[in-house]
């Protein structure tokens, strides 16, 4: 390691200790950007890097809650607002029992630098909370929501945070807390996105980050005169990136072969056509079901405790949870012919699965600009709800598709080596990161 970007991360560890998955997006953004930084010493001497290392704002609080048997329940809540430079904070809300300060940390350090490969005025930031919705009922999930919005209230607003739904936080979870805020703050406005149609939501916001990875995906493949058509796909998860990654793939000529939950995965060669995947989403959105009884439905394998990178496929889109690929499981996807990696994930591979794909020049599309789409279609409903209207389908759909071959361009454009290989993960560091140090330049030390 570049004894620069250890005597960096040294400070780091010291000023957050034991928050690992934190550790691990600093590395790897700072081992893209201190090269850079040196190079360009109006950014070393404010200290950019090391201010946006450290959050703007963090927000923990108790949410205490009545389950069914009328036991009082108490999780814990966060919001990290991690940097305002060139719009209000935006960013998910994570429902997990994993969900503890380090790994938000991460998630909104990550946003930060996403939301400016967008083009769009957004800050970063993240929440959540380690309450788990499985298992739990639908009035459950609302006495929690609106014990979660009751102190969450007073820190967002359409101008200042506006939250997003993450793992664990669908459309059930978005109303009961958009509900809440209305009856506290006695207005309708945008502060969250992921509404409903019929209150508020965009087209295609739930499609959003799928869609976004398979474009990326179709982008990279461009740039070697390839397309999706075709190609073998395999897909980690099951859940909205998951499903809506596995329509677009096969809109586009693709053909996905697996999907998983933290369970296991299943491996259907045949493909998951429309009606498998309509299948799909109705065990996972409405049964809240596991992935196993689509092997018995279809008659496939389904691999317990397995993840699906063993599977041979031309192309890998990770869309699960955070270090979901390892070094083991990229070599195996580089020895089965993978060409291409997406991530509808945030930070899904490990920086030894980066490195090994980065020596392999693999295609690999990391997180921050491959799972864009999602927040992306989020600034866009943050626009119609501005405006009080909404636009079409395909109007969304369109502007998502420029969006994501704008953040392509800006990879492209920061990430082409003299040998032709386009590094996606320094042109996604570095173009990210302009837009914002500019901004906090222009602003002074604040």
């Amino acid at each position: 390691m570049d004894p620069r970007v250890e005597k960096f991360l040294a400070v780091i560890k010291a000023k957050n200790p034991g928050e690992n998955e934190f550790h691990q997006a600093v590395m790897e953004v700072a081992e893209s950007l201190i090269p850079f930084i040196e190079e360009n010493p109006k950014y070393k001497h404010a200290k950019i890097l090391e201010r946006i290392a450290e959050p703007e704002r963090v927000i923990l609080f108790r949410v205490p809650w009545l389950d069914d048997k009328g036991e009082v329940q108490i999780n814990k809540g966060y919001r990290i607002e991690m940097n305002s430079a060139i719009g209000p904070y935006k960013g998910g809300l994570r429902f997990h029992p994993t969900v503890n300060l380090g790994v938000l940390k991460f998630l909104a350090f990550e946003q930060v630098f996403k939301n400016s490969l967008t083009t769009l005025p957004m800050g970063g930031g993240k929440g959540g909370s380690d309450f788990d919705p499985k298992g739990k009922s639908d009035n459950e999930v609302m006495r929690f929501c609106q014990s979660f919005m009751s102190e969450l209230f007073r820190h967002i607003g359409p101008d200042t945070d506006i939250p997003a739904g993450d793992i664990g936080v669908g459309g059930r979870e978005i109303g009961y807390l958009f509900g809440q805020y209305k009856r506290l703050r006695n207005e309708f406005t945008g502060v969250l996105t992921g509404k409903g149609r019929n209150w508020g939501g965009s087209l295609i916001r739930p499609e959003a980050t799928g869609y976004g990875a398979t474009y990326f995906a179709e982008e990279m493949l461009k740039t070697r005169g390839d397309s999706l058509k075709g190609k073998i796909v395999a897909i980690s998860g099951s859940g909205n990136v998951a499903q809506y990654a596995t329509e677009k793939v096969t809109q586009m000529g693709g053909k996905v072969v697996t999907l998983s939950d933290s369970a296991g995965y299943i491996y259907d060669p045949a493909g998951i056509d429309e009606k498998k995947l309509n299948w799909v989403m109705e065990l996972k959105n409405i049964k809240r079901g596991r992935i196993s009884e689509y092997a018995e439905k279809f008659g496939v394998e389904y691999f317990e405790g397995k993840r699906p990178w063993e599977v041979k496929c031309d192309v890998a889109m990770p869309n699960a949870t955070q270090n979901e690929i390892e070094e083991e499981d990229a070599k195996m996807l580089v020895k089965n012919g993978c060409v291409c990696v997406s991530e509808g994930a945030n930070m899904p591979s490990t920086p030894a699965a980066v490195t090994l794909f980065l020596e392999k020049k693999i295609l690999y599309g990391p997180g921050k600009a491959a799972n864009a789409g999602g927040v992306a279609v989020s600034g866009l409903e943050m626009t119609q709800n501005s405006m009080r209207l909404n636009w079409t389908r395909e109007e969304v759909d369109t502007r998502l598709q420029m969006i994501m071959k704008e953040i392509h361009a800006t990879c492209e454009k920061y990430g082409r080596k003299e040998n032709g290989f386009i590094n996606y993960v320094e042109g996604a560091n570095i173009g990210g990161f302009i837009k914002v140090a500019d901004a906090m330049l222009d602003q002074g030390v604040v």
